[in-house]
């Protein structure tokens, strides 16, 4: 009985590996699945980045603006993070090369957390006794996160696969 339980957990095993077992979810279900985890975080980011702008100009002095920053970024990454692990639930679509697209989603939500941390990082290190120095250094954080967010950039549109284009283009949860 025990060498049936091991057999299973093997064959189930590679069937995730392989990601060539039934149960994979079409290229349109996935595609739905990844645009519902996307809208909100998409949502998410651009709420935070505009309380941000505003707490920018409210800010009266560079221990504000940094408090500020340190949190939206602390958020922003926790956001990716959460769209990171929906995406995965997505699964693996059922198309070709789909272990690589869904592996090319997941490390690109990982790279744009990972960008936040760091820019986060960044600006938490930076002395605030002085403003002039306090910014620049800001301005440099906030270019090279706007730098690794671009290399980053998922945009649904260069996913290779002509079904998941097709998909991306007519599920209405892309849109």
């Amino acid at each position: 009985m025990g060498g049936r339980w091991l057999v299973a957990a093997v064959v189930a095993g590679w069937c995730a590996a392989l990601s060539g077992c039934a149960g994979d979810p079409s290229a349109t279900a996935w595609a739905a699945s990844v645009c519902q985890a996307l809208a909100p975080w998409r949502t998410e980011i651009g709420a935070l980045t505009q309380r941000a702008q505003e707490q920018m100009k409210a800010a009266t002095t560079p221990a504000q603006a940094k408090e500020n920053l340190v949190r939206m970024f602390s958020e922003a990454s926790a956001a990716s993070e959460r769209a990171r692990a929906a995406v995965t639930r997505a699964g693996v679509p059922d198309v070709d090369q789909g272990q690589a697209v869904a592996l090319r989603f997941d490390r690109t939500l990982l790279r744009m957390r990972d960008a936040y941390d760091a820019a986060r990082r960044e600006i938490d290190g930076l002395n605030t006794a002085a403003a002039d120095p306090f910014y620049d250094g800001v301005a440099v954080a906030v270019s090279t996160l706007r730098r690794e967010y671009d290399a980053g950039a998922m945009l649904t549109a260069r996913v290779e696969s002509p079904e998941l284009k097709e998909a991306f283009d007519t599920a209405p949860q892309c849109r």
